[in-house]
């Protein structure tokens, strides 16, 4: 894939990427290479959450967090709790304040609610079913994993057809939550509204963006502040998972969306069709 081939030219020393087409899958760099995954985290965080909501130990609309709060607050940043702190900055559901500190209220939520570790129940409830035995929790439920592109790949395929969760809990995870709110996109400021869904971020309008201002507003993925980003698109069934030992920042910005643009149009070309 000839697009692919511009995140040789990204400024990290390390740099691994795939791209999902259906069933093709293309690739770059060292695809067992353990990265950090920063934020990232959080979109395995969630699918673990909404594993143990299927269980049935516990309801999306459970009180969880500040009063008011539920778990699906917490999940679509709507909770009113701040980045790295517990304590409410804004009533629950006027702001969407993204925060893992929400991500570490709900793991230990699972733990108290299972009588299993967090780490170990993503292990065994999500890792260990996909294969995925390179990703592990080592620190923060909300930017603490790591785990390799070959692995993120397959995270990514579940994603856009689910085998762990039924399809609706997938697509109720996909549908924007509390669509109204306005929220800060780190590192591209305030977004008016801020779309997010269950875990997954919600392209929607916002602009500037790190997909491409040529992909589906129902793009849904998350990027991580290590310098790492996993985005899909259910409809048409792609995906991409880049994965960099470099920190986001201003590097970042024009060369993630110029990139993932080029890919999607790639994707999208006669060729392809």
């Amino acid at each position: 894939m000839d697009s692919l081939d511009a995140l040789t030219t990204f400024p990290a020393p390390t740099v691994a990427a795939a791209v999902l087409d259906h069933s093709e899958q293309w690739t770059l760099g060292d695809e067992e290479h353990v990265f950090a995954l920063a934020s990232v985290t959080k979109l395995l965080t969630a699918y673990a959450v909404l594993l143990a909501v299927e269980e049935g130990a516990m309801e999306l609309d459970d009180p969880l967090g500040p009063e008011g709060s539920t778990v699906r607050h917490l999940l679509a940043h709507a909770s009113g709790v701040g980045f790295d702190s517990r304590r409410a900055q804004k009533p629950v559901g006027e702001r969407r304040i993204y925060s893992s500190a929400g991500y570490e209220i709900l793991a230990e939520a699972v733990a108290e609610a299972t009588g299993i570790d967090f780490p170990e129940y993503l292990r065994e409830g999500v890792c260990e079913p996909l294969g995925m035995s390179a990703t592990r929790l080592e620190r923060s439920a909300g930017h603490g994993a790591v785990s390799t592109v070959r692995d993120l790949a397959v995270f990514a395929r579940e994603w856009l057809t689910p085998t762990l969760l039924h399809p609706d809990t997938v697509a109720e995870a996909l549908h924007p939550q509390f669509p109204e709110l306005r929220g800060v996109v780190p590192g591209y400021g305030m977004q008016k509204p801020c779309l997010w869904g269950l875990g997954p971020e919600i392209r929607g309008e916002k602009e500037p963006h790190w997909t491409g201002a040529n992909m589906p507003e129902d793009t849904a993925g998350h990027f991580g502040m290590s310098g790492t980003y996993l985005w899909f698109h259910r409809p048409t069934q792609r995906a991409m998972v880049m994965l960099s030992d470099r920190d986001f920042g201003p590097w970042a910005k024009p060369l993630w969306s110029e990139t993932n643009a080029a890919i999607w149009a790639e994707l999208s070309s006669s060729t392809r069709e």
